[in-house]
């Protein structure tokens, strides 16, 4: 299985490098009107059609094959036979170690010899007297 995913990783990079090679090589829409006129290379390697119809199918079927080796990548790639779907599911579960309690919280607390802190304030009456009017 992993032979396998290896070759169709293979193709998808030949496919994507040779595709951007094939794209970077292929005249915009404005070269035509030069060759047109007589300035662009009209009698060129590929006849005097010009490159656009080979270079734009080999980049064609280049799209197909890159686009086919993507889609068998996710396939082989997702049909694993292992189980869970994430490494979450698949961690084993341990239960955490209870903390020691200590044998004297009360030694614990720093007193820095500074007076104990007040006591929180008593909760303030309602009396309707203590509230000012508009």
């Amino acid at each position: 299985m992993n032979v396998m995913l290896n070759i169709l990783l293979a193709v998808q990079i030949i496919a994507a490098v040779v595709m951007v090679g094939l794209i970077l090589l292929q005249h915009g829409k404005g070269a035509d009107m030069g060759a047109a006129f007589g300035s662009g290379s009209a009698g060129s390697l590929f006849g005097s059609s010009g490159s656009a119809n080979f270079l734009s199918r080999t980049t064609a079927v280049l799209a197909t094959v890159f686009f086919a080796s993507t889609l068998a990548l996710a396939y082989f790639g997702n049909a694993r036979p292992t189980g869970g779907g994430s490494l979450l599911e698949r961690a084993p579960v341990t239960a955490p170690a209870a903390p020691a309690a200590p044998a004297n919280s009360a030694s614990q607390i720093p007193s820095g010899g500074a007076e104990p802190a007040p006591a929180a304030p008593a909760a303030p009456a309602t009396n309707p007297a203590q509230i000012p009017a508009k």
